[in-house]
């Protein structure tokens, strides 16, 4: 136990979030508990992570999980193990919600991304479809989340331009989709800064200079691609150019890449796969478990393409680690919560809360 690389995680604290402050101590090391000074509130070594409140043995909990991040299926695992398909179903849930977290605090950082492809998959559940539109940056083969709607419409490619948003540095983009044309209008409002004029109004969205909109739509007869057909939807040919070049090495416009990324997915989730009886019970759990597997995908899982010299993974080549992460570091990684933030009160704050501002606010 040590309680400098712990910190505080209640919400209610000042002190949340912030390790090596010396707020945390040991409270009982046969509990395995420590105590926070500034709330005088205690926490279990598990808190923030997926082990936290579980009463099964940790490393069983840590290899049913990576088995189901592997494409186990939940009805092997309870045959094998014993465990209660609800019991491993929550288990799933609860490892989602951790790596979508994760995702959020370590993923959804601006950087350079140079190239993304966008697609969307078709999953089942027991109530009907859901559909699924998930993005990888190609340089790296990051995956940088996914968004789920009942229907394929605008919101679902709102939803999944969104996260990308939230991981690209403005600079040179070349953004490649399928023919739907609903990429097309969405991408044009997502790629776009806000020039402040200082001029009363709304301020102006200008597009970014060096964005590259592409589709490559594919013509199928019985069942067979026939033709491909390489859309330039904005930017220049040079542009484009210099953007493969500078991303894949060279070759032509293709979505390769995420349709190789949705088969990962397929081989791994039932529920996606396109003639399955595997059916999800829950909208929430196909979206759990499409965190689940692409955090296992960004963090754990060692590429070919990637690895001239040493063994690397998405992260590792994005510069968000500089190892392969195991299954156990990536499940037990504890988030730390947001910044605590001062109440809003009329009047003169007191000495004592200006001393907690002063300490945990600045």
């Amino acid at each position: 136990m040590d309680p400098l690389q712990r910190f505080c995680p209640h919400l209610d604290c000042p002190a949340r979030g912030q390790g090596g402050q010396g707020n945390v101590t040991i409270h009982s090391q046969v509990e395995q508990r420590y105590r926070c000074s500034v709330c005088g509130r205690t926490f279990s070594e598990r808190e923030g992570t997926v082990l936290s409140r579980l009463h099964t043995d940790p490393t069983r909990v840590l290899l049913v999980l990576t088995l189901v991040a592997h494409g186990c299926p939940v009805a092997a695992i309870t045959a094998a193990f014993g465990f209660q398909s609800r019991t491993v179903r929550g288990w799933v849930e609860k490892a989602g919600r951790h790596c979508e977290a994760l995702h959020a605090h370590l993923i959804e950082q601006p950087r350079d991304l140079g190239q993304v492809q966008a697609d969307e998959l078709r999953g089942k559940r027991q109530q009907g479809i859901v559909w699924v539109a998930m993005a990888l940056a190609v340089p790296s083969r990051l995956w940088l989340g996914a968004g789920d709607s009942f229907h394929r419409d605008k919101a679902l490619v709102r939803a999944i331009l969104e996260r990308v948003q939230r991981c690209v540095l403005e600079g040179p983009l070349l953004f490649v989709t399928d023919g739907w044309s609903a990429y097309k209008e969405v991408a044009r409002r997502a790629f776009r800064t806000t020039e402040h004029t200082g001029q009363r109004g709304r301020p102006r969205l200008v597009p970014w200079a060096d964005r590259v909109i592409g589709q490559v739509v594919k013509r199928k007869e019985k069942r067979r691609v026939v033709e491909v057909l390489r859309r330039l939807l904005e930017g220049t040919e040079a542009r484009l150019e210099a953007r493969l070049q500078a991303t894949q090495g060279g070759g032509c416009l293709n979505t390769a890449y995420i349709e190789r990324l949705n088969a990962t997915f397929r081989s791994r989730l039932g529920c996606l796969v396109r003639k399955t009886r595997s059916l999800a019970r829950r909208q929430g759990l196909i979206h759990t478990g499409v965190y689940l597997v692409g955090e296992v995908y960004n963090f754990c899982a060692i590429h070919d393409s990637l690895s001239k010299e040493l063994p690397r993974t998405p992260a590792m080549t994005a510069g968000i680690t500089d190892h392969v992460w195991s299954a156990r570091e990536l499940l037990c990684y504890r988030v730390p919560p947001p910044r605590w933030q001062p109440p809003k009160r009329r009047g003169r704050k007191s000495k004592a809360l200006q001393q907690l501002i002063a300490r945990w606010a600045m």
